[in-house]
């Protein structure tokens, strides 16, 4: 099958996995979903939506599940954010990250970014593309020279390319982590049975080893707020930030 075209940095939407039950942050996130919570005087996602604004990007579908219209409502359709946002809801059951983007694909057209709910990724966003557009292959996995410092490393990733990728089965050799933002041609996506529970990282893995997956290194550390000290850490680059 030929490889669809890649669209602008202006058109190709952001899928944001929003919809986790968010555990390791309770009792906070009991009342509040995740993206939500205050981080430095703002719900989460304000400070996510204008970093992807700034670099460009114009169109977000989130994928909700936990407590989704709590952000449905918030963030509306966008525009006070300068952006264009739509939802994909779970449904009554939860369908983990692999099976929201399945669910979203309608909302997603033939490539989009994916990005986590609770990730702060201040990264060159245009260059990330460019490696993917230029590249033959079905997606593409940023990924940062970690050695298990912010969180166990979990990627093999050698001469510039990825050589394995697994959450399960860690590799003595393995130095860098999956950042966090990726890129997927819709046909990957189609692999996923549709309305069932499926982990992304179970796809990443497989295209890893059929090679179909290319990677991007980054520089710049990740912030997350899917813990109570991955919170800390975020609010205060963020307070530095904007000072």
């Amino acid at each position: 099958m030929a490889k669809p075209t890649v669209q602008t940095l202006e058109n190709l939407p952001v899928a944001i996995l929003a919809g986790g039950l968010a555990t390791r942050l309770r009792p906070i996130t009991t009342q509040v979903p995740k993206s939500m919570v205050p981080v430095a005087g703002r719900p989460f996602v304000d400070h996510q939506l204008t970093l992807l604004r700034e670099n460009g990007i114009r169109r977000v579908v989130f994928c909700l599940g936990h407590l989704g219209e709590q952000l449905r409502d918030h963030v509306g359709d966008g525009s006070k954010f300068g952006i264009e946002a739509t939802y994909s809801l779970d449904g009554p059951k939860l369908l983990g990250t692999g099976g929201a983007i399945r669910q979203a694909l309608p909302l997603l057209g033939e490539a989009f970014w994916v990005l986590y709910g609770d990730s702060y990724l201040d990264v060159e966003y245009p260059a990330i593309l460019e490696r993917f557009r230029s590249s033959n292959a079905l997606a593409l996995m940023t990924v940062l020279a970690n050695q298990n410092r912010w969180d166990r490393s979990n990627v093999l990733f050698q001469d510039g390319k990825l050589k394995f990728y697994s959450k399960k089965m860690p590799h003595p050799d393995m130095a860098h982590i999956d950042y966090g933002l990726g890129l997927l041609h819709r046909e990957a996506v189609e692999r996923i049975p549709a309305n069932q529970n499926f982990d992304l990282a179970d796809l990443y893995s497989a295209l890893v080893e059929e090679k179909r997956m290319v990677g991007f290194e980054v520089s710049k550390r990740f912030y997350e707020i899917g813990s109570p000290a991955g919170l800390v850490e975020t609010e205060m680059y963020l307070k530095a930030r904007a000072a």
